[in-house]
């Protein structure tokens, strides 16, 4: 009787093992096995970590191998079990793989075809069709969409993590857990006997010491020493958190009514303002999205503030990005007047921090949760979809979705919901962020999710006028390497073959018509018609899932843990009148030591890297079986190692190295 050997591999995670019946049956093209159970005497099959191999004996010769069934079945407690892959060797001695890489709950079956990837047009016969619409039929009833908030990207019908499919939670929730690491975060900071210090505020400046000397590192250090100097405020527009707002300005405009005389003093190359405007040297940030947010309302006894900056910059004659003039509401008049560096100290150094204040909620609410973690979240659910696991683009896909779609349900479980964590030290919290979130969706599309474009379209993509601009610099190096479009050409012969590709488009449909909600002004595509468009298309995924979130997430201690540097709240209005500032007035505007020290704990807790973190370029889990596949991810590990070799050698000696987009230090997708 013909044998075939079988090998299957238990995951490494927590209770990946099982003690309940596995059974399989391996279907050929000229017939099936019998249902076999996998069971060896005296031994303890599928354990954690296990490699087991079986013998299946079958009456005849089976043909090519096309699927395999896995089914496991209760024995004593309900025992779910995650397993990897299954390789089977044939009577000819021909090997096959056939990946899993999911888990088997209750009593459930999976069919699994072998691992090399096959596009929708290249199935010929209809065992193999119906099994692909089958998994997609079972998976759209699995992954559905639901609004969460009226006008925001479409995420999953879950309200907790546990309701998730099992596939896409995280292995152990409680290290997801908000509400503990925050907690665990404070208790390491030393921070909590302030925590509960709600309208308490700090005596002075050096006060924020108490909360801030406990965790030290080179930039938290330098930005504490350095945070009142001008330098240092406009050197964050290039490479602190949020490096995606400074753009070039053309033209002042006319709400914002600076002229040469106001700034004269600032300016170093004898030209008027209007000619340092032409000469390419100035450059705006402006913070309209904030402009009559609703402010948080949640604490009765305090009350928080926020504002709607404009802020003016100058490239001076030492490529140093200036703050020249900032006025702190959008609509100029006597009660909003231009504050500038020739100002009282205090009244200069007020402005600023309110500017710092708004770009905290910027970088928070829009940058990071709604242009990283929700956008990846739709990009993950589409995929799920629309995409059988034995198509390329779910292959190469799914690594970067890992754990996506799970810290975001913890999120609107424990964070961002009412009377979340982000009600309890954020001015924008108590639904601010929601209208936040609402209105940045507006301007929010396909192309400005695309680095080069959203580089070019701020007039900052010349390395000769902004020499130092290494969020740019780092970004244009990892969007351009070649491991996507390798991997599409493999697959794809052609444009018609994109074009024939039923699912891919598909899944680009959903992710406008059900992700975005075909919303007027969205401006995804509907459709990709070339192998160039799709490599595009997959880029942008893997990009804003990996290295624009690494960009703008993990550098939140070094960049917001001295308080005043980025703070989460402001409990003073802004100043309608010059001449009131003082210290006082400052530090009873700053958060106080309760607020800051939950502002504290959050930015440390959101900078820490997973346990057991998987960076960019590494796929432990092998869903592409093929050798040329394999053959573009070395190629594309090699390309990232010496990325990182010239970011270690660009960062040799510098007092703010800029590592936030260093392969090495970019996971592979959003997951904190």
């Amino acid at each position: 009787m013909p044998s075939y050997t079988v090998t299957i591999a238990t995951g490494n995670q927590w209770f990946a093992g099982t003690d309940d019946y596995i059974y399989i049956t391996l279907v050929g093209t000229e017939g099936c096995s019998e249902r076999t159970l996998l069971d060896k005497p005296l031994y303890n099959d599928f354990e954690r970590g296990a490699v087991d191999s079986y013998e299946v004996r079958v009456g005849e010769n089976l043909g090519d191998i096309v699927l395999v069934k896995i089914e496991k079945k209760k024995y004593w407690v309900q025992d779910d079990w995650y397993c990897r892959y299954i390789t089977v060797k044939t009577p000819s001695g021909d090997y096959l793989e056939f990946p899993c890489f999911c888990w088997l709950v209750n009593d459930k079956e999976v069919v699994l075809r072998d691992g090399r990837a096959h596009l929708p047009q290249d199935d010929k016969t209809s065992l193999v069709k119906q099994h692909r619409q089958k998994e997609l039929d079972g998976r759209r009833k699995t992954y559905r969409w639901r609004e969460w908030q009226p006008g925001f990207p479409m995420s999953i019908d879950a309200n907790r993590h546990k309701d998730l499919p099992r596939d896409i939670q995280f292995d152990s929730e409680k290290g997801v857990d908000f509400i503990l690491n925050y907690s665990k975060a404070i208790e390491n900071l030393f921070v909590n006997q302030f925590m509960h210090m709600f309208q308490s505020s700090w005596s002075d400046f050096s006060d924020f010491e108490k909360i801030f000397v406990r965790i030290k590192n080179t930039i938290s250090e330098y930005v504490m020493q350095h945070w009142k100097e001008d330098f240092m405020f406009g050197y964050q527009f290039l490479n602190g958190c949020n490096p995606v707002l400074i753009r070039k300005c053309k033209k002042l405009p006319d709400k914002f009514p600076v002229t040469h005389e106001m700034v004269a003093v600032s300016l170093e190359r004898e030209l008027t303002l209007e000619e340092e405007i032409e000469a390419g040297n100035i450059y705006i940030v402006d913070y309209e999205v904030l402009d009559g947010i609703t402010p948080n309302s949640t604490d009765p006894c305090t009350l928080q503030y926020l504002a709607a900056p404009i802020c003016l910059l100058y490239k001076n004659a030492q490529n140093k990005i200036m703050p020249i003039a900032i006025q702190l509401g959008q609509v100029p008049g006597e009660d909003n007047p231009i504050f500038l560096p020739t100002d009282g100290q205090y009244d200069w150094l007020l402005a600023k921090i309110w500017v710092r204040s708004s770009d905290f909620h910027h970088h928070q609410t829009i940058t990071h949760l709604l242009r990283t973690h929700l956008m990846t979240e739709v990009f993950g659910i589409a995929m799920f979809r629309q995409l059988p696991a034995v198509h390329p683009a779910f292959k190469l896909l799914i690594p970067h979705i890992r754990f996506t779609i799970a810290i975001n349900t913890k999120a609107r479980e424990q964070l961002i919901c009412e009377c979340g964590i982000f009600d309890k030290a954020n001015a924008t919290g108590g639904g601010g962020h929601v209208q936040m979130v609402q209105r940045a969706v507006k301007t929010l599309t396909f192309r400005s999710l695309c680095f080069p474009d959203l580089i070019k379209s701020r007039g900052v993509d010349s390395k000769e006028e902004l020499p130092t601009y290494f969020y740019r610099d780092d970004g244009y190096k990892v969007f351009s390497t070649e491991f996507v479009s390798d991997v599409v050409n493999i697959y794809y012969t052609s444009d018609e073959s994109v074009q024939g590709d039923e699912e891919i488009q598909a899944f680009v449909k959903d992710v406008c018509s059900f992700g975005m909600q075909d919303l007027d002004y969205c401006e995804f595509p509907k459709s990709v018609k070339t192998r160039e468009e799709l490599i595009e298309y997959l880029t942008v995924i893997i990009f804003t899932a990996s290295a624009q979130h690494a960009a703008v997430n993990f550098g939140q201690y070094d960049w917001c843990s001295w308080i005043p540097n980025a703070p989460s709240t402001m409990r003073k209005p802004p100043p309608n009148k010059k001449g009131l500032a003082n210290v006082n007035l400052i530090v009873e505007s700053l958060p106080d030591r309760g607020r800051s020290s939950w502002h504290l704990g959050a930015v440390w807790a959101l900078s820490q890297y997973q346990e057991n973190e998987l960076y960019l370029g590494m796929y432990p889990d092998e869903h592409f079986t093929e050798k040329p596949v394999k053959d573009a991810m070395a190629k594309f590990r090699k390309e990232l190692a010496e990325i990182t070799s010239s970011i270690k050698k660009r960062n040799e000696g510098k007092k703010l190295p800029y590592y936030n987009m260093s392969p090495d230090k970019i996971p592979n997708s959003v997951a904190v």
